[in-house]
């Protein structure tokens, strides 16, 4: 880790004037405040406490954690909406987002590093692995934290009704008559586990056994791994009637996948998907699926984080849970026949 000597040194200066650039002192000239403080950055430089050096004790910035492991990225639809809300709420209260990254100049910090560096109001973690020592870090840290889609004691959640969505999803493609009805369902999480129950309780309630088979782990957003586990599917002995994908861009490559064994979508084979993304509203036949609301997702979080920043003795860690609403596209085909 740098030290003030090293800045010093590489400036060729004393270690006062190096401590006076980085406090804002103004008896320093300001082309050698900006030669020291880029040396600084240069060289990875951290106060002992962990705090930038800045006077103002707020600075009305907050920190935006968007770790993904998908390709997408900030391209991706569903996020790109929430974090466009949630950038607008932020900044008609006054606070700018800054992106917490892993690196700052040469330096190779944690999530919670750069957030003492930054020097954060707050942390809003839209996308995240929660099971990394990193992010529980963060979470578990002193500063205000709202997540989306993963419950905590130590922060405010903000989620989508994932079960009611699943439930609501199943109940109405039983009620087209599907009883051979798969799900590719995404990676492990709180997400996942909730679509899945809500998905076996409303095959319970109707009296529809799940083959082992039909429960498929896919990968969120990937429409090629989905469009693999489709084919697949289609090739059993007893195939499905209907595919339920994981979200939206991976029912593309579900349907995909469907076509590229010659059948049709829907009157071959049905498909559902999840988030309610624009993409899929216009393709044709559009999608049935359910939509999750991103613009309110993201206001609400950051009016959350607001107010935890703000009024933390009045400010309660509660998860916020939004509605869901159920899209009746055309991809999930009635069938008259009770046989089927």
């Amino acid at each position: 880790m740098a030290t003030i000597k090293d800045i010093a040194k590489k400036c060729r200066v004393s270690t006062s004037t190096v401590s006076k650039a980085l406090n804002g002192y103004r008896d320093i000239g300001a082309e050698k405040r900006e030669e020291i403080k880029k040396a600084a950055v240069e060289l990875g430089y951290l106060p002992p406490d962990g705090r930038r050096a800045i006077k103002s004790k707020k600075t009305y910035n907050i920190g935006v954690l968007f770790s993904t492991l998908f390709d997408y990225g900030l391209r991706n639809e569903y996020f790109a909406h929430i974090l466009a809300s949630f950038k607008e709420k932020a900044a008609l209260k006054g606070y700018d987002i800054t992106f917490i990254e892993h690196n700052m100049g040469k330096r190779r910090m944690s999530y919670l590093e750069h957030c003492r560096y930054r020097n954060f109001d707050g942390v809003f973690i839209v996308c995240a692995d929660f099971a990394q020592t990193q992010v529980i870090e963060l979470v578990n840290s002193p500063y205000p934290v709202v997540t989306v889609d993963q419950v905590s004691n130590e922060a405010i959640s903000i989620l989508s009704d994932n079960y009611d969505g699943m439930k609501q999803l199943t109940q109405y493609i039983i009620d087209c008559g599907h009883k051979r009805i798969a799900y590719i369902h995404g990676n492990i999480s709180s997400v996942t586990h909730n679509r899945l129950v809500g998905f076996h309780n409303a095959m319970k309630e109707n009296g529809l056994t799940i083959p082992e088979e039909y429960l498929v782990e896919g990968i969120y957003r990937n429409s090629e791994a989905c469009e693999e586990l489709a084919k697949e599917l289609l090739k059993l002995p007893v195939p499905p009637t209907c595919i339920i994908a994981p979200d939206d861009y991976a029912a593309l490559g579900v349907m995909n996948g469907i076509r590229k064994l010659g059948f049709k979508v829907p009157e071959d084979i049905s498909v559902a998907g999840y988030d309610g993304i624009s993409v899929s509203q216009a393709i044709e036949p559009r999608l049935t699926t359910v939509k999750q609301d991103t613009d309110k997702i993201g206001s609400e979080a950051a009016k959350q984080l607001i107010s935890l920043i703000e009024s933390p003795m009045t400010t309660s860690l509660d998860s916020v849970c939004l509605g869901v609403e159920l899209i009746e596209g055309g991809t999930v085909k009635k069938i008259i026949d009770w046989k089927a």
